[in-house]
């Protein structure tokens, strides 16, 4: 059992467990190879190359995820210590000075990184600062914080713009100046979406778990309403991506997307007709696993077109 004597690198593999599980960090591997191959398969006709810099580039994805997490921590500190007492920072196992060493450090290493493909200041670090001045804008909520909160979808909205901000980036570090193209427009809207359709279904409630200081999108729209929000939004992800797919590959990838599509929609409707704090769980996790498996047959689409060739270093 973890207290206040434990290491502090307990404490916050506890922490980063409770509020950024670890096998969350395959849906972030994924996005950044979807990024790195797009700009790979846009940038030349040659097979896409695989390297351990990928590797890297899949760390620091991670990494930026972190980040938002460590900010939306902070941003929350006090409601969260209201309604959530139990977890790891506001039970005062870690503190939020901890967190700001740890995004310090996330911050270094993407600046870093950055800064090294372009040999100096070029596209990807670029990209990034871009990237970074609207991640600020939220943080600090758009200077309408009170305003804004009190919309709930608008916030979402706002916050989900980040998205295609982040592909970009991504994409600038897997190839460099890589160009805007309709492909990348479509990419970025399912990503988009993507990350949209996650955040409603977080934020999706069983009664059991509503709470009168925690706006929820089950609160605003009823728990039919939410989700049936959330199945436009997957279906209009499985119409990109099939698009996307008549672009890059005739072989029958689009069963696995259907596939996907099928299991969102049944546990999507299962939830609806008796919603529960474990139906919630389990909506989270079909929905998280429709990205990551859409994200996946758009790259082995890629690759199916390309082909492959790996390298130690690019």
């Amino acid at each position: 059992m973890l207290t206040q004597n434990s290491p502090l690198y307990q404490r916050l593999f506890a922490w980063i467990n409770e509020r950024f599980p670890l096998p969350n960090a395959l849906l972030f591997f994924i996005l950044y190879l979807l990024a790195a191959f797009i700009g790979r398969f846009i940038a030349t006709d040659n097979p896409i190359v695989l390297s351990f810099q990928d590797l890297v580039g899949c760390f620091v994805t991670w990494s930026f995820f972190l980040l938002l997490r460590i900010l939306d921590e902070h941003k929350d500190y006090q409601l969260d210590c209201q309604n959530h007492p139990q977890r790891i920072l506001q039970s005062g196992l870690i503190q939020l000075t901890h967190l700001k060493i740890l995004a310090v450090i996330c911050l270094f290493l993407q600046l870093g990184w950055s800064l090294y493909l372009d040999q100096g200041f070029a596209g990807a670090t670029l990209a990034w600062f871009i990237l970074m001045s609207w991640t600020a804008l939220m943080t600090i909520e758009f200077f309408c914080g009170e305003w804004l909160t009190q919309r709930l979808t608008l916030y979402a909205f706002s916050h989900m713009l980040v998205m295609p901000l982040i592909l970009w980036w991504l994409m600038q570090m897997g190839q460099a100046n890589t160009h805007l193209t309709p492909l990348f427009i479509l990419i970025a809207l399912l990503v988009f979406m993507g990350g949209f359709s996650f955040e409603i279904t977080r934020k999706t409630r069983a009664p059991e778990e509503e709470r009168e200081s925690v706006d929820s999108y089950s609160q605003r729209f009823g728990v039919m309403g939410a989700s049936l929000i959330i199945l436009v939004l997957l279906t209009l992800m499985l119409v990109i991506q099939l698009i996307l797919l008549t672009k890059l590959t005739t072989i029958p990838l689009w069963i696995g997307l259907v596939l996907f599509f099928l299991m969102g929609t049944v546990s999507l409707i299962s939830f609806m007709r008796k919603p529960t704090k474990k139906g919630r769980k389990i909506n989270e996790a079909i929905v998280g696993l429709v990205m990551l498996g859409g994200n996946a047959v758009i790259i082995a689409a890629i690759l199916l077109n390309r082909g492959i060739e790996l390298k130690v270093w690019a």
